[in-house]
């Protein structure tokens, strides 16, 4: 089994290794790799982008992460260049500046440069990348003084810290004269992406599988990638996903693409490595999001007593199997000085949420019902799909008709963050690193509709905005922290979004695959020193 490096502690199902994978993985690791071979990864949904760098999503980057890179990349040992080699600020912040790695070519063959990170910067990343336009709202240009440097220039302070935790998930280039004077959003290579990593896109056939084949013009060098191939396949249903990897037919199943009871079942086979490492930098909320339209829910009442109609360690102990805890606002436990457990909370009370719906003015009906709600839950796995359910189930007790609607993964974010098409939904907030590249999005107003996993809640508060900002700009970092107490205290008395559950991803990896999840998050990076032992 797996060891987990920092995060949640999930008992020693998950968490150790016994001296013997140890010593079998430390042998397999000092052994000469062997060239060639095919991976086979197990995806549950298909995503309608593959362009990280307008749309940041665990989907998209599962997939993504092979054929297109970071400027900067995150480690066991810290942050890491990748097409970037060095970065710095100027004294008052408000100039990023990054050198390029020279002799880095496009799968095209067209040279990488300041040019391709500038249109990228100023055309994706601040107008269109979800968490990323909050980031960048105050990015005014960026300069290239010659082909490797990047000026990035602020109207407002950006902290370096904030800036170098964001681009591993936030700091994808594409190149610019595949994009430039096309309609972005219908650029085909959205679907067919083109990047400068080890393995280069070849197939994509709906519904069934996305082939990525060796670059054999990666920057590494000539030994690098080890693999000829990556296949993805999409299986939706979890046990036939359980099915194939027992086959042999699959290789890894990351972020709980099976169920927690075969995830279990097959971490106890000698074949397997089950467990968090690799996700380190995916902790999540299970959530409860309101749209705020509705004028039921605008009312807090109503949302304290949702809240209060939780039963969170019931949903702990049966959805995620022990491997969770409750959260206490947008900012998990593993996010460091900027975290606080000094926030309001709502004990799991029945009788206390049906007093605050009779204050509100919603009386049981005769037929038990207080009101309806139609509910959208995330197509992201198993934690996603049970919790709706059991949103539906708490509801009930407090007399709240939950409607679920299903929908697959573009169905699920046109009609929440898009069309605003629901009175509540549930999904996953991910933490990265720090709370201004994917937490603070959830709360800010102003986002571009459509802008998937952002306020596109109906939720607006001048104090919000203003906490948001404040610390988004802070160089001091004691201040910063400070500064995200506030925050979390705040979106624990307004409730726009309950973070209600925090919990770490599990994935399940056939042990034939060397120097697999070695870094804080393996399933979205380049694997370029994966290779198979067989």
């Amino acid at each position: 089994m797996r060891k987990t490096h920092g995060g949640l502690m999930l008992g020693a199902c998950i968490a150790a290794l016994s001296a013997a994978t140890v010593a079998q993985q430390a042998a397999a690791q000092q052994a000469e790799p062997k060239r060639g071979g095919t991976v086979f990864v197990h995806m549950n949904t298909e995503q309608g982008v593959l362009n990280p760098a307008l749309r940041a999503s665990t989907g998209v980057y599962q997939i993504t992460g092979r054929f297109m890179e970071p400027l900067i990349d995150k480690t066991y040992d810290g942050y890491v260049g990748v097409l970037a080699t060095e970065w710095s600020s100027s004294e008052d912040g408000k100039a990023i500046t990054f050198k390029l790695r020279d002799g880095v070519r496009w799968h095209d063959g067209e040279a990488f440069s300041c040019d391709d990170v500038a249109f990228s910067a100023m055309e994706l990343w601040k107008p269109l990348l979800n968490y990323s336009s909050t980031l960048q709202a105050n990015l005014e240009s960026v300069d290239c003084p010659d082909p490797l440097t990047a000026v990035f220039n602020y109207s407002e302070p950006m902290p370096l810290d904030l800036i170098v935790a964001a681009m591993p998930d936030l700091g994808h280039p594409v190149p610019r004269h595949l994009y430039e004077g096309t309609d972005i959003l219908k650029n085909p290579h959205n679907q067919a992406p083109v990047g400068t990593g080890p393995f280069k896109f070849q197939e994509y056939e709906r519904g069934q599988y996305i082939i990525g084949v060796r670059n054999d013009d990666y920057w590494r060098g000539p030994e690098y990638p080890y693999l000829d191939r990556v296949i993805w396949r999409f299986i939706p249903d979890k046990a036939a996903g359980a099915a194939a990897l027992e086959a042999g037919e699959l290789h890894e199943s990351g972020f709980n693409g099976i169920s927690m009871a075969d995830l279990e079942r097959l971490g106890k086979d000698p074949r397997f490595d089950m467990g968090t490492q690799g996700f380190e930098n995916n902790v999540a909320h299970s959530t409860v999001e309101f749209n705020l339209r509705n004028p039921i829910l605008a009312d807090l009442k109503v949302r304290q007593a949702i809240y209060h109609g939780l039963d969170l360690d019931f949903a702990i102990n049966t959805i995620m199997r022990g491997f969770a805890k409750p959260g206490h606002g947008p900012i998990p436990s593993v996010g460091g000085a900027n975290y606080t457990d000094d926030v309001p909370v709502y004990e799991y009370d029945v009788e206390k949420a049906k007093a605050l719906l009779d204050e509100a003015g919603y009386p049981v009906g005769p037929d038990g019902i207080r009101f309806k709600l139609r509910h959208r839950p995330a197509p992201w796995g198993e934690y996603t799909q049970l919790w709706g359910e059991y949103f539906a189930q708490a509801m009930k007790e407090i007399g709240i008709q939950v409607d679920l609607v299903t929908n697959d993964a573009p169905g699920f974010l046109n009609g929440v963050y898009r069309d605003h098409d629901f009175d509540t939904a549930n999904g996953w907030h991910q933490f990265r690193s720090d709370p201004a590249v994917s937490t603070t999005v959830w709360l800010r107003s102003g986002a571009p509709v459509g802008t998937a996993w952002s306020n596109q809640f109906g939720y607006e508060s001048a104090e919000m905005d203003g906490l948001i900002d404040a610390a988004a700009e802070e160089l001091d970092p004691a201040k910063r922290a400070d500064l995200y107490h506030q925050i979390q205290r705040l979106a624990m008395t307004d409730l726009p979004v309950i973070f209600a559950i925090e919990h770490p991803f599990v994935g399940i990896t056939n042990k034939k695959l060397i120097n697999h999840h070695n870094t804080p998050r393996w399933d979205s990076s380049s694997w370029y020193d994966l290779w198979i032992d067989e």
